[in-house]
């Protein structure tokens, strides 16, 4: 009887080591087509900016403005709040 407690113990224990060891690897291949894809757009935008220097001034010169859009949005938002 002890024997096969004992072996239920050792095959629950296989179970979540191999429940455990697939999450794992799940999430692994996660983390790796996200760093896949985020290369993936770092290449392509190498390419694009050393195939038209114009356009590294321009993508400055957008975010520089989508930086200022969104500071003037929380400030409005702050002063919504504190209304």
């Amino acid at each position: 009887m002890a024997e096969t407690d004992s072996q239920e113990g050792n095959s629950d224990d296989r179970g979540k080591k191999v429940e455990n060891f697939e999450r794992d690897m799940e999430e692994l291949l996660e983390k790796m087509e996200e760093l896949t894809a985020h290369i993936t757009w770092m290449a392509f935008d190498i390419i694009t900016i050393q195939t038209s220097p114009d356009l590294h001034s321009a993508l400055q010169h957008l975010e520089d403005a989508y930086l200022m859009c969104k500071e003037q949005l929380e400030k409005k938002w702050q002063e919504v709040l504190l209304e």
